[in-house]
């Protein structure tokens, strides 16, 4: 049987978010669940794995909760389990933007649920922002989307405040994985001036779920913060992998570069290699490779 992994946010006020962590983690601990979930003042964040069971267990205990009673969750499955831990962390935001005028708890964009995302994105007078960074853009977007060039959602305001003006851009649509960074984003414009700003309901996967293949406006695949590393149409697995040097995506075609060595570099990393941290990389594999004989014996 596959393993189910459940994704899922939601922002709400959340002032005793340091009271249960613990609970949440014993939890998710009796269910043998892995994963990450983060709580913050601002809400809960999460992406779990687990068997079908614990999993339904685990969004049940949550939905028990009465800040989480309406949590929603998207759904995809995988032939192994994508972690190799349980973490549940306290944070000071569930996804960093660093604006405190961003506040999706008092004010968000207009959500727009996949089956009518292609008209709004097909619109020429709405400006279409993906909000996730550089590495994750380069392997797949939607058709006319800016990519804002970032290396982390916290240079997202400086990006809009020297290219996307209120004037110039009346309507604009944002995207992201899952739905989290958008809708923040979202918030962050309509306090910057911008009037009528879109995101999309459930991000990417739940477009991907939901929208078939012949009627999408999705070009390439998903990156997933997990070990299937990224996804395609109806949430199956991918084919990138990631490089074991610097952790970026990487195709068959970028395998086949003559800047490819396994476990030593790719094409994004090989012009920083020196022979010390080649030597660091072997002897890094060396080690992982002895943890993993001596735990199967």
């Amino acid at each position: 049987m596959p393993y189910i992994v459940a994704t899922f946010y939601k922002f709400v006020s959340l002032p005793n978010y340091q009271q249960i962590q613990q609970p949440i983690l014993n939890y998710c601990q009796s269910q043998e669940i892995k994963g990450t979930i983060l709580l913050a003042k601002e809400g809960i964040n999460g992406t779990i794995a687990g068997t079908r069971q614990t999993i339904d267990n685990t969004l049940a205990y949550l939905r028990s909760l009465s800040p989480f009673s309406e949590l929603e969750h998207k759904e995809s499955t995988a032939t192994t389990l994508p972690f190799g831990k349980l973490k549940v962390r306290q944070k000071k935001e569930i996804v960093t933007l660093g604006k405190t005028e961003a506040n999706p708890n008092e004010k968000v964009g207009t959500y727009v649920k996949p089956q009518e995302w292609n008209n709004i994105i097909s619109d020429p007078e709405v400006t279409v922002i993906d909000t996730r960074n550089q590495y994750e853009v380069e392997i797949g977007t939607f058709q006319r989307a800016i990519n804002p060039e970032t290396d982390s959602f916290r240079e997202f305001p400086e990006y809009i405040a020297e290219n996307i003006d209120p004037e110039q851009h009346p309507k604009v649509a944002m995207f992201c994985t899952g739905g989290i960074r958008c809708e923040k984003a979202s918030s962050y414009l309509l306090s910057q001036g911008f009037k009528e700003v879109y995101h999309l309901k459930g991000g990417i996967l739940k477009y991907l779920e939901e929208v078939p293949p012949e009627e999408s406006l999705w070009q390439g695949e998903c990156f997933v913060f997990d070990e299937r590393v990224a996804v395609k149409e109806g949430l199956e697995t991918g084919n990138y992998e990631l490089c074991y040097a610097c952790g970026h995506p990487i195709s068959e075609e970028d395998k086949a570069s003559p800047y490819y060595e396994p476990i030593i570099s790719c094409p994004y990393c090989y012009e920083e290699l020196t022979p010390e941290k080649k030597a660091r990389q072997i002897n890094r594999q060396r080690q992982r490779e002895f943890e993993q004989n001596n735990t199967t014996k």
